[in-house]
This record gives structure tokens, sequence and C-alpha cells, in this order.
């Protein structure tokens, strides 16, 4: 039986002997924006990411790459404004960068995660980096809110979450902060999302634990179907909290597991809810399908729906969009045994029973998609298999946005 998790504060700084910190050192224009984070451990940290499966990569990804392949971190480093990536010097600048912070802080630069998040294929200047390097560092502390504004670009909130949880008898903590609005439609992991832990768990079994989550997870939300080329998901546990080391599949690795898809599910939902112009947040569910896999197939697919996107937006009960795009998804569903409502604070509608129409209020089910979010309950009838997916509405302004995002 799993052990409570309890939500706390802290964000990345709830782990014992984690700082943070974000400031604005010039990458961005506004100087009102940080546009610099970091994230440090007092100790050496067990490492695992996850990266995005675009062909098209950015250069931090490939030196994170390079620097955590021994499965040990000890800081996190990003700049939002500028993505470097598609550039001919990306690789120099994400080197220096980590070695710049390694030398302030006195540590080995392949300790030293580093990424970037804005603008594709613009030239990365290292100066800016450079000289904001000292003031991030003496300014680290407990700034987990700083570090999560640091990372934002078309992000309107700040997103962040901490849970406490027991593991061999010792209270451990874990904390996350994300960001991601647009070009959200992972295959892997998504948009850039760093988190902490002080409990004790071997490199080994902290990539098993991410790999497995983000099937769940991060693969299983979706904005505007673009998979971004600067994607990332990093877990740093710096074992402080004093348990015995997670080193096999046991008891505390399912505890441990049961934490890290609590904080991962949070920013599933805090991402997709924010996505660019975004007035609702979406989740899907299947249930009843042959299998988790075929659940996730549909339910995603649901969530994608350029038309039920647009539906949504305007609070249309138009069912036949969901149904539509779960007839392409590819899953193994047997049409005529769908059922399909929505459901939010306003209460529940039945929509479609049996893959048909049935009769509903227009007016009840407008009520209820007028809310900021919206429930899709899908029961496919022919097996035990089920699935969450998370999305958003498609508006007007996410054309605004995105038409002139470079310019």
């Amino acid at each position: 039986m799993e052990k409570m998790i309890t939500e706390i504060n802290g964000g990345v700084c709830a782990a014992k002997g984690f700082t943070a910190n974000g400031v604005h050192c010039g990458v961005r224009k506004n100087k009102t924006k940080r546009d610099i984070s970091l994230i440090y451990s007092e100790k050496r940290c067990t490492a695992a990411a996850v990266y995005t499966q675009n062909l098209v990569k950015g250069a931090p990804l490939l030196v994170t790459k390079s620097n955590i392949a021994n499965g040990f971190a000890r800081a996190i480093i990003c700049n939002s404004g500028n993505a470097n990536t598609c550039n001919a010097n990306g690789i120099e600048v994400a080197a220096e960068t980590c070695r710049a912070l390694a030398e302030e802080l006195k540590i080995d630069a392949s300790d030293v995660v580093v990424a970037s998040t804005g603008v594709i294929g613009q030239p990365l200047n290292i100066e800016p980096i450079k000289k904001g390097i000292p003031e991030l560092v003496a300014g680290l502390g407990d700034h987990s809110d700083f570090a999560a504004e640091g990372i934002m670009t078309t992000d309107t909130k700040k997103k962040e979450i901490a849970v406490e949880f027991e593991i061999g008898g010792k209270i451990c903590r874990m904390g996350g902060i994300a960001k991601g609005s647009g070009m959200i439609h992972p295959n892997m992991a998504t948009m850039l999302v760093f988190i902490t832990t002080d409990c004790a768990i071997s490199s080994e079994m902290l990539r098993a634990a991410l790999s497995a989550d983000v099937k769940t997870s991060f693969n299983m939300i979706s904005v505007d179907g673009d998979t971004s080329t600067n994607d990332m998901v990093t877990v740093l546990a710096n074992g402080l909290a004093g348990n015995k080391e997670i080193a096999d599949f046991n008891s505390d690795y399912t505890e441990f597991c049961a934490a890290l898809h609590t904080v991962t599910a949070y920013l599933c939902k805090s991402i997709a809810a924010d996505g660019e112009g975004a007035s609702k947040l979406l989740v899907c569910t299947v249930s009843g399908a042959i299998d988790t896999k075929n659940a996730a197939i549909a339910a995603k697919s649901v969530i994608c729906s350029s038309l039920f996107k647009a539906a949504m937006f305007g609070a249309d009960a138009n069912w036949g969009r969901a149904l539509c795009a779960i007839g392409y998804s590819g899953a193994e569903i047997d049409i005529n045994k769908v059922d399909i409502s929505f459901k939010s604070q306003k209460g529940e509608i039945t929509v479609c029973h049996d893959g048909a129409a049935v009769d509903f209020s227009e007016e009840k089910a407008k009520e209820i998609l007028l809310e900021n979010e919206i429930e899709i309950i899908v029961s496919a009838g022919n097996g035990t298999g089920e699935a969450t997916a998370w999305g958003c509405d498609l508006t007007y302004d996410y054309v605004k946005i995105n038409g002139d995002y470079r310019t």
C-alpha cells in the first residue's frame, strides 16, 4: 500500500541541500524579465534525463547528455529568450556556459546540466551569460520561484510544486519547476522540466523511474502538435534525506515512483492549462480499452484534435469530433461500444452512448463547457486499459502569439 504523499511549499528548494536563483543577465532585451536560472546541490547528485526525439536538437541537450552520461550532476543552468539551436557555435556556447558556472561554483564542468529555451536559429552571445553568472551564484537561496520565472518564455504562469513522502522510515522531499506553453507535443519528454529530490536513489534506478514515468505524464500532453527541439526533463537526487539508497525494483522504488508521478502529473496539468492562448484545460480519460497502450493512443488523439479543441473554446458540445479523433487514432477500439460524457464543476452530461447520439440538453452542456477545466470521459467498453491525456482549447490568441513570435 502506497504511503501518503503530501504537497508542501518550496519547489526545487524543498529538498535538503538544494538552492536556486534566477536573474536578468541580458539575453532578453526586457530588463524586467529574469532570463537565466540556476539550481544547485551542496552535494553531488545522481542524475537522469530524457530528451526530445526531434532530429533537430538544441546544442545544450547534446552537451548535457555528454555531461551526465556517467549518471551524476550537481547544478542546472538554463537561459530563456534564445534556444541555442541550429547555431554553428552552439556546442561551444553551451560548453563555455558549463565551464563558466563550474569555475564560479568551484565544481567540475561535467557536473553541470545546461539548457536553453526561446527562439530557434538566433546566435546566442555568451557574454551576458558569463557576466550574469556571479550574480546568479551569489544570490543562491530559497528562490525556486526566481528560477521558475527565469525559464519562462510565452508562459503566463510559473509552474512549480513540491511534495513530501517517506522512504524506509526517512522523510524525503521532491520538487519541480517547468516551462512550456507552445511547441508542446512530446514524444518522450517535454519542454523543460527540472526536478530535485533528497531521496537516495542510484543513477540506474533514477533513469528507470523517469523513463517509465514520462510514458504516462509528459508523453500524454499536447498544446499544438509541435515537438520542440529543446525538450528535456532532468532529475537530480542528492541523497541527503538519509534513506537507504534505492538500488533495485523494490517497495521503496515503488514509493519513489509514486512521488515522482505526483510531481510530473501536476506539472503536466500546469503546462497544458497554460498553453499558448488557452482559456481551458482539457483532460481526456479513456477507460475500458483493451490495454493501456490503446487507451493512451485514443486519449492523446482527442486532446490533439484541432477541431475538437476549437469546439471546446466555443463551449460547443460537438462530441462527434471526439469520436472522430478516436476513430482515426489507430487505437484498437470498438466504436460501437464507446460512451462519451463531458464534466466540469457545473456537472456531467452524457453526449454519446454506444457510438451514437443521445438526447441531451444543449443548454446544460454549454454551462458545463464554459468552465475553465473540462473533463472528457470516454468509456471504450471492451477491456481494462485506462489512460489520461492533458491538452487545452484552441483560441484566436494562439495565432496572435505565434504570428510574430520571432519578430
